[in-house]
């Protein structure tokens, strides 16, 4: 009898089904008081607050700041924690600080807007963080620019900080609060943002936790045989759960699908931004601010099955261990192989001698904010020298040469990341002092080294030849691709695929063909294999994509149907396989309308739903894309280029639909004209800019932009046939008036 009592208090379990709900941190300290307190100060505790005398940092006692000409006040006024500054309209004004944004090493304070009398108190509406931040350990304010733009943002800027780009809902909310829905409507431009907690609170990392909560109270002797402890489920033999928890706030991303829970698969909710130039170098060490994931699965340690919790607690975020011995307490060996001069070659005690510096080195961003590489690489002078990327060495090593810096360009490289931004953008002492800082670090090892010097084929061998438009660029990258994880990380691979989709190079196209067939592959790989079909013809498009409507990674699936949809393949289908895309395309607007705050939202389902024939369902969209950031540029363009389409075919509106057109291609003028005066040396945007004056009567002026996209650009046939166009037309009205 008791044994069968045994089995029927273990047999008894949760309904398939069952859904956890969100209960708060209160509910979890009774039982977990050790991990409470550890959390309780953590930079996740104190992600995000209301603006109080206790959580406030900066100094608001009547102080001012100024930058740019302006003359900015931070005062109180009663309980309320104020700020004097240039508003959307240009005006100074005065704005109350209702929230506080992190806590070391700096605090940044946020304004809201449009919110009505009518919301309720649990919701949010539009957030506008302040690029005026405190640094809170220097214990002053600062500016916090965007990188590289030294003038004054004005107000229609989305830069400036009542732009987008400084939106909380659209930059920072997901990864600062638990349990996040921002309820944005499109249709009524505005949000109502809620979440379970204000910060990222225990349920962020571990799931919803009424099930464990009531699992844990009731008298079973057992957890519950379908869901276990009723959490997210991060430990096991596998680092891969622990790490792609972590990864949706620690890595530069897209949200694919928005309920992703700890345990879940990353590559099912979010897209990871590949290694552009714009944010890695080419040897994948971090250039933009890319959040660590992207680098630490790149690393040695990702594929040997290190996890996150064995350098950092994870509950009060700090190291587990003190200096070197962080690293040692793995990287034993023979007793003293590593943190000792004849390894290192510094001075036991000194910077040169911490392992951080020379395998994890910082790049500063946010002005204050040191940000270490996790790709955990060690460092390679010798390719520096070769394709002029960054080391560790150099970067300690250049500051030998600031003595011989005139004053001016000594302020511009107070890091070694302005020293390579400068050489970048022309500036030859400053180029000339890298390269010498790296011929004599790669001097240096090879005299430690000798023959003993390990200089295997990097991945960025193969993106530098490639970028640079070197003989063999191509064919090393398709070597790339083929490589296997040890030689060449997923992430690498997957990026050296996509560059060479988008180039058009039709070798890659077979790679691809065999990569989607390989359900072992990463998804990273067989979605970046998928985008090359962009270059196929229709016909192989439909025959290898559409099986993929079925492939079991979300990924996967939404790029197949985009495809088949951009490219015009979807009409190659029989009717049956055409109503499956159409279905399929559900979840590509699901995952597209993640960010239905941004205009590139509407503009991208609008281009689907053209190819598919839904043009009412376009017109919307473009009218969605301009009424949520009105001061894009695209929106206008294409949709004057449906109406003038849609006007050809006749019809009672014709006239009103061309009507239209002219006023939107108007309207659109200034803002790319705003767009090309910003950045006069890209060619694709003083390209758009002339075929918007040409379409709006201005073929003169249209001439002078065209000229100005092919000397940018001489290798693009697109530039190349337009200037030539136009001047022919030019020619036969000169011709026609006289």
């Amino acid at each position: 009898m008791i044994g069968s009592a045994v089995f029927a208090d273990y047999w008894i379990a949760k309904p398939e089904g069952t859904e956890a709900h969100f209960v708060g941190r209160a509910a979890c300290i009774d039982c977990h008081r050790e991990q409470a307190e550890a959390f309780r100060g953590s930079h996740h505790d104190l992600a995000m607050d209301i603006a109080t005398d206790e959580t406030v940092l900066g100094d608001f006692q009547n102080v001012t700041f100024e930058h740019d000409g302006l003359i900015n006040r931070m005062y109180r006024d009663g309980k309320r924690f104020m700020v004097h500054t240039e508003g959307p309209s240009g005006a100074m004004e005065d704005f109350e600080v209702k929230y506080v944004f992190g806590v070391d090493p700096l605090q940044q304070y946020m304004v809201e807007f449009d919110r009505s009398d009518d919301m309720p108190e649990n919701e949010l509406s539009r957030l506008q963080v302040l690029r005026i931040s405190w640094d809170t350990q220097g214990k002053r304010w600062f500016y916090l620019r965007p990188p590289d733009v030294n003038e004054k943002l004005e107000p229609e800027d989305p830069l400036h900080w009542t732009g987008i780009a400084q939106r909380w809902q659209t930059m920072c909310a997901d990864c600062h609060s638990t349990d996040l829905k921002t309820n944005f409507d499109p249709k009524a431009n505005r949000y109502h943002t809620t979440f379970s907690e204000i910060d990222v609170s225990c349920e962020a990392c571990h799931g919803p936790g009424s099930m464990h909560v009531e699992l844990a109270n009731n008298k079973s002797l057992f957890w519950d045989r379908r869901y276990g402890y009723g959490l997210s489920k991060l430990k096991g033999d596998s680092n891969e759960a622990e790490i792609q928890s972590c990864a949706p706030c620690h890595s530069r991303r897209g949200v694919m699908d928005p309920h992703f829970r700890g345990g879940d698969s990353y590559f099912d909710h979010y897209a990871l931004e590949l290694m552009s130039p714009a944010t890695y170098h080419a040897d994948g060490q971090i250039k933009d601010e890319v959040y660590v994931f992207g680098s630490f699965i790149q690393s040695k340690m990702y594929h040997k099955n290190i996890r996150c919790s064995d350098c950092h607690d994870p509950h009060s975020l700090q190291l587990k261990h003190q200096g070197n011995e962080t690293c040692t307490s793995c990287h034993q060996h023979a007793a003293g192989k590593y943190d000792v001069p004849s390894h290192h070659h510094h001075v036991p005690g000194t910077a040169g001698a911490m392992c951080v510096n020379c395998h994890m080195p910082h790049t500063t961003y946010m002005e204050v904010d040191p940000r270490r590489d996790h790709s955990l690489r060690v460092p390679r002078p010798d390719l520096s020298v070769k394709l002029g990327t960054p080391n560790a060495c150099s970067g300690c090593h250049i500051e030998d040469l600031r003595k011989d810096l005139d004053s001016a360009t000594s302020e511009q490289a107070k890091h070694y990341a302005d020293w390579l931004r400068l050489a970048d953008e022309g500036n030859e002492q400053i180029a000339q002092m890298l390269a010498k800082t790296n011929q004599w670090c790669d001097d240096a090892c090879e005299q430690w080294y000798g023959k003993e010097r390990h200089q295997p084929f990097h991945f960025g061998e193969a993106f530098a030849a490639f970028r640079a438009g070197d003989p063999g660029g191509v064919e090393a990258m398709l070597r790339l691709v083929n490589e296997p994880d040890e030689v060449a990380p997923a992430y690498a691979r997957a990026t050296a695929l996509s560059e060479l989709g988008q180039a058009g190079v039709r070798e890659a196209l077979p790679i691809s063909r065999e990569l989607i067939k390989n359900m072992d592959a990463h998804p990273l790989l067989r979605t970046a294999a998928v985008t090359v079909y962009m270059n196929a013809s229709a016909e192989r498009i439909a025959k290898d994509l559409f099986p993929l409507l079925e492939d079991e990674s979300k990924s996967v699936r939404d790029e197949a149907t985009r495809v088949m949809i951009a490219t015009g393949a979807v009409r190659e289908l029989e009717d049956s396989q055409r109503s499956q895309v159409e279905l399929a395309a559900r979840s590509v607007k699901g995952t597209l309308m993640n960010a239905s705050d941004r205009s590139g939202a509407h503009l991208a389902w609008a281009a689907l739903c053209e190819q598919l024939g839904r043009y009412g369902e376009a017109i919307d969209s473009y009218q969605d894309a301009i009424r949520v950031e009105p001061n894009s540029t695209g929106a206008r363009s294409n949709f004057a280029e449906l109406l003038d389409s849609l006007a050809q075919a006749g019809g009672p509106q014709a006239a009103e639909m061309t009507a239209l057109a002219k006023q939107l291609r108007r309207a659109e003028l200034p803002l790319i004209a705003r767009d090309a005066a910003l950045v006069p040396d890209n060619a694709h945007v003083q390209y758009r800019y002339g075929l918007a004056l040409y379409l709006n009567g201005k073929d003169d002026e249209a001439l002078v932009q065209l000229q100005k996209a092919v000397e940018l650009a001489p290798a693009v046939e697109d530039y190349q046939t337009a200037l030539r166009y136009l001047k022919e037309k030019m020619a036969a009205d000169a011709e026609n008036e006289s």
